[in-house]
């Protein structure tokens, strides 16, 4: 994949700044340069902060935060190709995903916008009770103070959206740290961002060692919330060290379908097989387990085998590519050894288990262990499981075998199987005949058990960024 190599600055109260130190971005596909950028600790993070606290000491009015997402959302708009592209570059995503992924963005920035103008308390009925004759009480949504946010690699430019423009609808200024790995993404929005017209401090880039740079956003007292995305033993040790701060965690997941006997089996086998290996499986909600009613198993596997051998490996800056590279080749040979663990376990390989090149071909693997990596763990890698199952009540218990709990489906025609299946999946979203890789940027998106204890989408966002002042008055 060729590409420029470019060099970008962090951005800290309003100027792009140097450190001496730097962090290269290499290809996940080639290993080639494709950027750099200053390396920042404790130091230039607490100096970031101090631009934050600035920066808030003068609020801007919610007409002026949302003509300025109004405006990112346009620029991202105009300028999607480019930032397409630097996702693909940094990121190894397929370019077409990246796309999608760009278009995503302006949603987010939209629905944000929306979401400044709209942002209000509620009054409270104080007359309900003898106690409250004579009071007039309301609520106002305030904003909570800092926001420190820290990104991961595998959506570089929308995980950072979904941090960043709920903040600042809510009027709340952000440090942000992203992943090391897919800086770049978050520093051409940042860009975008100051060229919209935002103020100096109310956005904060910095690039560096996790520990370093999360450390200084626990111990702060300035630092309010924290808003993580990323694995769930990170994100539940970073919630106890901030037990005094509210912490937001969007976590993994092993993501389960269910396929029904009646369910349309060419849409299904279709959606799931595009699902299950976008990006490489590198998606919290990647399709991961697929559970088929025994009647329909070999039906479902005739028309989703040809599909996954039928996806295109290879460059991610080719139009054609489905399957780029996981984003690193440690991680694509942890991935190769747990395909191994569950063979000497008795699983069989129908698909995939070999390199093309240096990438994992899309693997789909039958009877994996249930005590298998496979089955247990997040796979984050191009693999999916397939099992067949008699009952709905057994399928349902196969789902919910596992500590997460982000999003699950269902395919099926029945609606009275859809809604047993959506109370009885121990998630935080279902869809039905739909894959749950699915994500619409407005919509609440969130897990329970190890996936997290929040919900995205800047609606819900913005709710935990701000916080209820009530106002009584004696009238």
């Amino acid at each position: 994949m060729a590409t420029t190599a470019v060099e970008r600055r962090l951005l800290i109260g309003g100027e792009w700044v140097e450190t001496g130190a730097w962090i290269d971005v290499r290809s996940p596909y080639d290993g080639t340069l494709v950027g750099r950028v200053p390396k920042a600790g404790a130091v230039e993070t607490r100096r970031a902060l101090d631009a934050a606290e600035a920066a808030m000491r003068e609020p801007l009015p919610a007409h002026r935060r949302a003509a300025i997402l109004d405006r990112v959302a346009a620029a991202l708009g105009e300028r999607q190709d480019e930032v397409a592209r630097t996702i693909c570059a940094e990121a190894g995503k397929p370019l077409k995903a990246a796309r999608v992924e760009a278009s995503r963005a302006v949603s987010t920035f939209t629905m944000a916008a929306v979401e400044a103008r709209k942002l209000a308390g509620e009054t409270v009925p104080m007359d309900a009770t003898p106690a409250g004759e004579g009071k007039l009480a309301l609520t106002l949504r305030l904003p909570i103070g800092i926001v420190g946010a820290i990104s991961p690699f595998n959506f570089p430019l929308n995980l950072v959206a979904h941090k960043v423009a709920p903040a600042l609808a809510a009027g709340c200024a952000v440090v942000l740290k992203p992943a090391s790995q897919t800086p770049l993404s978050a520093l051409l929005l940042a860009e975008i961002e100051s060229e919209a017209g935002l103020p100096a401090g109310w956005l904060n880039v910095v690039c560096g060692p996790a520990a370093e740079i999360g450390d200084v956003l626990v111990e702060d007292a300035r630092v309010k919330l924290i808003t993580f995305t990323g694995s769930s033993g990170v994100g539940w040790a970073l919630r106890e060290r901030a037990a005094r701060k509210r912490v937001s965690l969007e976590l993994g997941n092993a993501t389960p379908v269910i396929v029904a006997a009646d369910a349309d089996l060419d849409d299904a086998a279709a959606r799931l097989a595009a699902n299950a290996f976008s990006f490489a499986g590198q998606s919290c909600i990647s399709v991961q387990r697929i559970y088929v009613e025994r009647d329909a198993y070999d039906g479902f596997l005739e028309r989703f085998l040809p599909l996954v051998e039928s996806l295109v490996v290879g460059d991610p800056a080719d139009e054609a590519t489905d399957v780029g590279p996981l984003i690193t080749r440690g991680e694509r040979d942890r991935v190769l050894a747990w395909i191994e663990e569950a063979r000497a376990g008795g699983a069989e390989i129908l698909a995939g288990g070999t390199l093309e090149g240096d990438l994992l071909r899309p693997t789909v693997v039958a009877r994996a262990p249930a005590d298998s990596k496979l089955s247990c763990e997040e796979v984050f890698g191009p693999v999916c499981t397939v099992a067949p199952y008699d009952t709905l009540e057994e399928a349902i218990a196969l789902c919910n075998a596992t500590r997460f709990g982000l999003q699950a489906g269902v395919f099926t025609t029945s609606t009275a199987t859809a809604f047993a299946a959506a109370r009885a999946l121990e998630f935080g979203g279902v869809t039905v005949n739909e894959a749950p890789t699915f994500r619409a940027d407005q919509m609440p998106y969130g897990g329970v058990k190890d996936s997290g204890n929040t919900r995205e989408g800047p609606a819900y966002a913005v709710r935990e960024m701000t916080e209820d002042r009530l106002v009584v008055l004696h009238v």
